[in-house]
């Protein structure tokens, strides 16, 4: 990606960058309380069944070329056993996570998704790489507080572990697909904004829920 695109797309997220939220610095310094981890997985679980739709949605609308092929790779990594979701769901059965309906945060960030994807390519892959961009850090600090801080197992770690080493690939792929379109810069802002605004408000409320 470009230098500018690059610069222009992490200026529009600079007071969204998730490690900052009240909740993940929570999470890292092991203040959450068990029921705020069950609670998170059965909302997280919600965007992580989503996921490979969006990303087959978003193949499917690519030309044949650098960005589709992109798109597949990460989603080949998203579905191939075991798939990313079997892996979350060892998490969240370690913290007896329940099947809930979507909350209004989740329920609008799915919808924050839904949106972009329906703008087209460009705005569905600056809509995803909002959370790719920074999920390698935020799985790898989610990781290591579950295991220096609640005692988590083994099999509660893998989903986490797996995203902090394949993230940054994912993150990288996203954008060299991104910039092979040619984007308009203010598109890749906009798309980019509104997902991670989404991810803010979903962490706005698990701090109300604590409340």
């Amino acid at each position: 990606m470009s230098t500018d695109l690059q610069n222009s797309f992490f200026d529009a997220l600079n007071d969204r960058q998730l490690l900052n939220h009240p909740f993940y610095q929570r999470w890292e310094t092991g203040t959450l309380t068990r029921d705020e981890l069950t609670r998170y997985a059965e909302q997280y679980r919600h965007f992580e069944t989503m996921l490979p739709g969006f990303l087959t949605r978003l193949r499917d609308e690519l030309s044949p070329g650098e960005a589709r092929d992109l798109v597949e790779a990460n989603l080949t990594d998203e579905v191939a056993p075991p798939s990313h979701l079997e892996l979350f769901e060892q998490f969240a059965a370690s913290f007896d996570a329940t099947d809930a309906a979507p909350s209004p945060a989740m329920g609008a960030l799915l919808d924050a998704y839904d949106k972009v994807a329906r703008q087209g390519p460009v705005s569905a892959l600056a809509g995803l790489l909002a959370y790719e961009s920074q999920g390698a850090a935020v799985a790898d600090s989610k990781g290591l507080s579950l295991a220096k801080h609640y005692n988590a197992p083994a099999e509660a770690l893998v989903f986490w572990d797996e995203h902090g080493s394949i993230e940054g690939d994912h993150a990288e792929w996203t954008f060299d697909a991104l910039a092979s379109l040619n984007p308009d810069i203010d598109e890749v802002r906009t798309a980019g904004r509104r997902v991670g605004d989404a991810w803010w408000e979903f962490l706005d409320e698990r701090e109300l829920q604590a409340v």
